[in-house]
């Protein structure tokens, strides 16, 4: 019995990957080097969150989860503030609390290092990582699956850790590669801020 349970496990684990790659393309590049080009795109700052779609923007556009930061402030209120739209570098940051446990919750053969956004001024230890309120950023950059509206309650990311898993592997191999990931920031919902 547990050989038909794991051959029908393995059946349905590579049903899933086929759906995906289907569904967002293959997520590897076949260049080791050159750049790959990410781009938030900020659609709603409402109180204390704003929410947003990553885009790979590499070749064409293609989607890769919602984001979540914390608001747009004049006035940067530490741990409260999302960092100033723009373009920037993202290196592995390989020390550090979040490295520790992320080294521990995913496994070295996994993790690599944290994703950090780099050069951002004013701020310091921008990262890339999991998490689904605005009391998991600090100005750090969330990714996840599912989005909800922030216009009637506080913003919210849901299946980070499936959306961080699926992005993580591909921009890591790309960085230890000698290869450059730039992301930007833009800002749609200036609207709110005139």
């Amino acid at each position: 019995m547990s050989d038909k349970w794991d051959a029908l496990k393995q059946i349905l684990a590579a049903a899933n990957k086929e759906a995906e790659e289907a569904y967002y393309g293959p997520l590897r590049y076949p260049l080791r080097t050159g750049v790959i080009n990410l781009e938030v795109m900020r659609f709603s700052s409402q109180g204390s969150s704003t929410l947003g779609i990553l885009f790979d923007t590499t070749n064409g556009r293609r989607f890769l989860a919602f984001t979540l930061e914390d608001a747009y402030r004049e006035q940067k209120l530490k741990h409260q503030t999302r960092i100033p739209k723009g373009r920037y570098q993202i290196t592995l940051r390989e020390v550090g609390g979040f490295n520790q446990r992320y080294l521990k919750k995913f496994g070295p053969e996994f993790h690599k290092g944290m994703l950090h956004v780099q050069d951002v001024p004013g701020f310091n230890y921008i990262l890339i990582h999991c998490g689904n309120t605005k009391e998991d950023t600090s100005g750090c950059l969330l990714v996840g699956d599912q989005s909800h509206e922030n216009v009637t309650k506080d913003g919210f990311i849901g299946s980070s850790v499936t959306a961080y898993k699926r992005i993580y592997p591909l921009l890591a191999e790309h960085l230890r590669s000698e290869g450059s990931v730039q992301i930007t920031y833009i800002d749609h919902d200036d609207v709110l801020h005139m």
